[in-house]
């Protein structure tokens, strides 16, 4: 337990990849405020900013990674001026008439709850929300509302703009200073407190935003939410957007800024409580199913090596019975096997080390779109070890057309994955969302798949079919041997049925709140834990694996290899339907479009866990085979 507290200290000390270093201001410096995109729990769909009737200057694209693409960030300049320890009172941005389908589109967005997202010095911006459990102590939640709704007294409901910000910028005082006047500072924080305000001004005197004085907020009469004078937003209008800054000292220091994102949330005990339960509770289980399997195989080892000695005509028994028959090539598709076995070794690669590079925070959240590229990134130069799998598999059946089995290993799991990304993509296509990858970016993704994912394929899979295969422990007969009928609870339905439920017990209380992260657009961040259960899962995986091709072979079965792939893979389709529960119970998607994006990426992510864990147990089941035959003298 010692060994894991300190990897998560590591993990959260380390915060920041090289390169993101920390910037300092002086007075009076200018500190660009950026807008990113609007986001909904309810839609699933990311929009452009400037896609709603907001003040907009000329606008200009801030260049962006590809994991900022794939995730719909769009990064904008704005016409937001904040200058460094200034407080600004009541500054106005600009005075906008809304039209009728611009106030219909505010009034969409209000009732589908999208929040605004900006970037100060790359932090986005918060609010405080109230803590349920601790009214005490409220915790921030990245970006604000459009605005809100509420019913007259005849029961119509009517929606209200928040158009007057305040922006509170936390800052840090350096020790060093450049000169004795000069005293340089670090944002540290960066919170948005909306209001909704019909600003009053004086319509006789032409209206400029550096002149025009408003009744409504000045710095004598600060900015408030008057529930008779909210900004109504039900038609054609016009708003005056405006906001204060303001500026306050703070005690945190830069690489601890983003603690008011990771701390907050009050639902930490719990997860942690939840974590630690099952983590436990899956070792105890893992380790008792290890040591009975341990002890009954010592047992049958000795028998049939003291009747191998004492009486070699006693006829054999059990799974030593089909020893002429356990490595013969599976009889359906040796071709596809070996294919999905090298897709779940290029898979498990990348996942092993994204979830490694997270560990020991070289994968921060100020490092926008980090994941995304990391895990796209890896997946590509994983190839080779992809290849490598697939061809020396195939090899060993015997197979002989490598080609083909390499091309499959190539194009077989991208090019479905990139079908389903294609059929998401045209869907927020068709309802204008910021999340629709450009051309540029699809067609990097084919560069990077044609262009370096499949030579390196083709390289490990040549170098894996050059390589002599390892000779089995025994002899395979040329006639197989038949299978005699089996009891009904090693009905291959039964046995993938129970061994996809303890992978998932040993991950299902991870997974929610690894999917809160995803469709409620939180910050994951507890890494160590997500490292530690992704170990559990391996050994679960391969334990129930083992001891279910244990039972298989004591009943003279030997057809394992597709089972052992089916037995632990089944944990994917737990998931899976997981992934439908969390849908209807915990989030409120409606639409054909949201609904496609959250299923269709569910699926793939189902679809990845299959191959990864089918994988895990397939070569466990690999390794369990070659032991126990290696350990046993045959005739």
């Amino acid at each position: 337990m010692l060994r894991w507290t300190l990897i998560l200290q590591t993990a959260q000390a380390a915060t920041y990849l090289p390169g993101v270093a920390p910037r300092s201001y002086s007075p009076e410096d200018s500190l660009k405020l950026y807008v990113n995109k609007l986001t909904s729990t309810h839609t699933q769909i990311p929009y452009d900013y400037y896609s709603l009737p907001f003040c907009h200057p000329r606008i200009k694209q801030v260049s962006e990674n590809i994991g900022e693409k794939l995730a719909g960030d769009k990064i904008e300049n704005s016409l937001y001026k904040l200058s460094v320890l200034k407080n600004q009172p009541c500054k106005i941005v600009c005075r906008k008439k809304v039209t009728k389908i611009g106030a219909k589109r505010f009034a969409r967005a209000i009732d589908d709850d999208y929040r605004v997202h900006w970037i100060v010095d790359n932090l986005p911006a918060s609010t405080l929300l109230t803590n349920k459990v601790d009214p005490t102590r409220p915790y921030h939640v990245r970006g604000f509302p459009v605005g809100f709704r509420q019913e007259d007294e005849s029961g119509k409901t009517q929606h209200f703009l928040f158009n007057h910000v305040k922006i509170v910028v936390s800052v840090h005082r350096a020790v060093e200073r450049s000169t004795e006047e000069d005293e340089r500072v670090r944002v540290v924080g960066f919170r948005v407190e909306p209001y909704s305000i019909k600003h009053v001004y004086d319509e006789n005197i032409p209206f400029s935003t550096k002149e025009t004085q408003l009744n409504t907020c000045s710095a004598q009469r600060p900015a408030r939410n008057d529930p008779t004078n909210y900004q109504r937003i039900d038609g054609s209008t016009e708003v005056v957007f405006t906001y204060d800054v303001e500026w306050e000292d703070s005690a945190t220091p830069w690489a601890h800024r983003w603690d008011v994102f990771l701390q907050g949330n009050p639902d930490d005990k719990i997860h942690w409580f939840s974590i630690t339960n099952s983590t436990m509770i899956v070792v105890f289980l893992t380790v008792m199913v290890a040591m009975i399997l341990v002890r009954t195989l010592s047992q049958d080892i000795a028998h049939y090596n003291d009747a191998a000695l004492l009486d070699e005509a006693k006829e054999e028994s059990g799974w030593k019975l089909v020893h002429a028959d356990v490595f013969r090539p599976p009889s359906f598709s040796p071709m596809l096997f070996s294919v999905c076995i090298g897709s779940g070794v290029q898979l498990g690669c990348m996942v092993l080390l994204t979830l490694t590079f997270a560990l020991f925070g070289f994968l921060s959240p100020a490092n926008r779109g980090s994941l995304i590229t990391a895990l796209l990134m890896l997946y590509v130069f994983a190839g080779g070890a992809g290849g490598h799998a697939a061809a020396r598999l195939y090899k060993s059946f015997r197979g002989t057309d490598w080609m083909l089995n390499t091309l499959l290993t190539a194009t077989l799991v991208p090019g479905f994955t990139f079908a389903c990304f294609l059929v998401i993509d045209i869907s927020l296509l068709s309802v204008g969302s910021s999340g629709a990858v450009p051309v540029s970016t699809l067609l990097t993704l084919v560069v990077l798949w044609f262009g370096v994912s499949v030579p390196l394929v083709f390289l490990g899979a040549y170098v894996g079919f050059k390589k002599d295969v390892a000779p089995n422990p025994v002899r395979t007969n040329q006639i197989p041997r038949l299978v005699p009928p089996q009891p009904w609870y090693m009905h291959p339905a039964l046995t993938t049925i129970f061994g996809g439920i303890l992978p998932f017990g040993a991950v299902s209380v991870e997974l929610f709140f690894v999917m809160s992260a995803i469709w409620l657009h939180q910050i994951y961040y507890i890494f160590g834990f997500l490292f530690l259960v992704s170990m559990i899962l391996v050994a679960t995986c391969a334990e129930i694996t083992i001891l279910l091709c244990y039972f298989q072979l004591c009943n003279e079965d030997y057809a394992w290899w597709w089972r052992s792939v089916m037995s632990s893979g089944a944990c994917a389709g737990y998931v899976f339907l997981y992934a439908v529960w969390y849908f209807i119970s915990e989030l409120e998607i409606t639409g054909g479009v949201p609904s496609t994006l959250y299923f269709g990426y569910m699926t793939l992510v189902s679809g990845i866990f299959f191959l990864v864990t089918g994988t895990i147990g397939f070569y466990a089941c690999l390794w369990f085979v070659n032991k126990i035959y290696g350990s046993i003298k045959v005739d």
